[in-house]
C-alpha cells in the first residue's frame, strides 16, 4: 500500500465519525483561517459552538490539513449528511459570523465564501 492511499484511507475514516456539528466547527475554522489570519474574535466564536474536547480534536486534524485537504474533507462529508434548508441557512449565517467577527470581509474570504456556498447548495 503506497502512502498516498494509506491517507487516502485515513481521510476516510476521518469523515465517518464527524457530526454535522463537527462539521459545522471544521467548515468555520477553514473559514478563521480564509485570510490567513486566524484572530482571537473568530476562534473564541468558533469555540462557543462547540465543547472544549471536540474542539481541540477537530482543531488539532483542521491544522494538519492543507486548504485543498480541509476542502476535500469537506465536500465529502456534506455528502454524507442530509441537510434541511434550514440547517444549511443556519451554517451560511454562522459562516458569516466567522467572516465578520473581525470586522473586515476581504476577497479571500469572499472567494471561499462562493466556494462553501457551491458546495452546501
Amino acid at each position: 500500500m503506497t502512502k498516498k492511499s494509506t491517507k487516502s484511507n485515513a481521510m476516510k475514516t476521518n469523515l465517518t465519525h464527524w457530526s454535522k456539528e463537527e462539521l459545522k466547527v471544521y467548515i468555520l475554522l477553514l473559514c478563521a483561517k480564509a485570510d490567513s489570519i486566524e484572530t482571537n474574535e473568530e476562534i473564541n466564536l468558533i469555540k462557543s459552538k462547540i465543547d472544549v474536547d471536540t474542539f481541540d480534536r477537530l482543531y488539532k486534524e483542521f491544522c494538519c490539513d492543507d486548504e485543498d485537504n480541509c476542502l476535500n474533507k469537506i465536500q465529502a462529508a456534506i455528502a454524507k449528511h442530509e441537510y434541511s434548508n434550514r440547517e444549511l441557512e443556519n451554517i451560511r449565517k454562522e459562516i458569516h459570523e466567522v467572516f465578520l467577527s473581525d470586522e473586515n470581509f476581504n476577497m479571500k474570504e469572499r472567494n471561499l465564501d462562493r466556494l462553501l456556498d457551491s458546495m452546501l447548495y
